[in-house]
């Protein structure tokens, strides 16, 4: 594979500083002042949609909301409309007290390859110069933030959606149902959200690493191999709750304790995996009296891995570990399974123009955190690229990326998608 993007480097610098810009843009649509929250089918929702739609015409797209609420913007090849598309993009909704480019850089960096590959005629019509289109999407809910689900916009691109998540509530009770037809978007034609393998070439996904690999390594752009498979549990432990002054340490029954020791024995037992990740992220005791010893306590259990194997060896280890540790302590434990995704891996051949477009010795690595390409995964093939994440810290607002590293990133993502073209002439 060869390097075909032959444009001025000024012509990518300033491709990365309008990315910087409508990062720091895009920041400023929260519903929360002093932090960044947007969450699904929220007025803020909508505005970032206006946005991006906005931004992708200004290239010549044309553009449209689908029926999951997706923002979508196509440029196709001149005099074939209804070629298939490679389609680029990430998510624009993000976690509450968010930082400014998970998701929201994907995006921005796949408008700005539009811009650097499209053909503009004389009569200023622009159209894709490869055998097929380019599309970008932004996709409307990847962290889940408000429903408890995430995936929901990739999924309904994927063909994916269950109908019982129409129950699911927000903090205020409002199902999603309800959300939707607020929104102006109706349930009953949901289905028209996914996409026909057959009208995708692949898709492209650049990325914030999330992660300090890149950091560490002291380099700016990565190849993904996969994404890792994970699984999420509710666990509850149940003691005998009784008086914290009155009951002897020999007689005590307490839940929390058997909580604790169990979440220190998931940071013992993934810690000796290779590429597992256990994370207890809730823990939470009742009835949660200063002058009682708690009788249950609730605690979560997210766990991921590069294999879906060794994911599931290390929970069977794990629940192992809890049926010892609930023993000595006489006290009972269950688990409830509330989510499980396989891992997902990256088409061979679109790691490899991946790694043309980086150049050189470009590194691979496996994602640890989920991405809206784990959706497409079921009716695509996916290619992603990662981008160096000062000291790994994502979902906060410390998080950042440099120009510079976007620079190269946006350089690398155009130069894959042209080596996909060539691969499909």
């Amino acid at each position: 594979m060869t390097t075909r993007l032959q444009v001025a480097p000024e012509r990518i610098a300033s491709a990365a500083r309008r990315v910087m810009a409508r990062c720091e843009e895009l920041a400023r649509v929260t519903a929360t002042p002093g932090t960044i929250e947007r969450v699904y089918l929220s007025p803020e929702h909508a505005r970032v949609n206006r946005l991006a739609a906005e931004w992708m015409r200004e290239l010549g797209m044309t553009t449209r909301q689908d029926a999951a609420g997706n923002q979508v913007g196509r440029l196709a090849p001149a005099g074939e409309p209804d070629a298939p598309a490679l389609l680029m993009g990430s998510h624009l909704d993000t976690v509450p007290d968010a930082g400014r480019f998970d998701g929201i850089v994907g995006v921005l960096m796949a408008l700005e390859v539009v811009r650097l590959i499209r053909r503009v005629d004389d009569e200023g019509v622009a159209s894709s110069p490869l055998p097929f289109a380019l599309e970008v999407i932004a996709f409307s809910d990847e962290e889940g933030t408000r429903f408890g689900k995430a995936l929901l916009g990739s999924s309904a691109v994927a063909g994916q959606w269950d109908p019982s998540w129409w129950d699911l509530t927000d903090a205020d009770g409002t199902t999603l149902r309800e959300a939707f037809r607020e929104f102006g978007l109706d349930p009953g034609r949901i289905g028209e959200a996914a996409r026909r393998p057959e009208s995708l070439v692949a898709y492209l996904e650049a990325h914030i690493e999330q992660g300090p690999e890149l950091d560490r390594a002291g380099l700016p752009l990565a190849a993904v191999s996969s994404i890792a498979s994970a699984r999420r549990f509710q666990l509850v432990v149940e003691g005998e709750a009784r008086h914290a002054g009155g009951t002897p340490y020999d007689m005590r029954r307490d839940a929390l304790l058997g909580a604790s020791e169990a979440a220190l024995a998931v940071e013992r037992i993934c810690r000796a995996e290779h590429h597992i990740i256990g994370t207890v992220g809730q823990l939470e005791a009742f009835p949660g009296a200063v002058n009682v010893v708690p009788g249950e306590a609730h605690f979560s259990l997210d766990l991921r891995g590069e294999f879906d194997d060794t994911r599931d060896r290390t929970w069977t280890a794990i629940s192992a570990e809890l049926d010892a540790i609930m023993g000595r302590r006489g006290l009972r434990w269950r688990a409830r399974e509330v989510h499980s995704a396989p891992a997902v891996f990256c088409a061979p051949l679109l790691q490899d123009v991946v790694r043309a477009g980086i150049g050189g010795e470009a590194p691979t690595l496996f994602s640890r955190a989920g991405h809206d390409a784990m959706a497409i995964g079921a009716i695509a093939g996916v290619g992603m690229l990662f981008l160096r994440n000062p000291d790994g810290i994502s979902h906060h607002p410390d998080e950042a990326v440099s120009g510079a590293d976007v620079a190269a990133g946006i350089r690398a993502l155009a130069e894959a998608v042209l080596h996909v073209g060539s691969e499909r002439r």
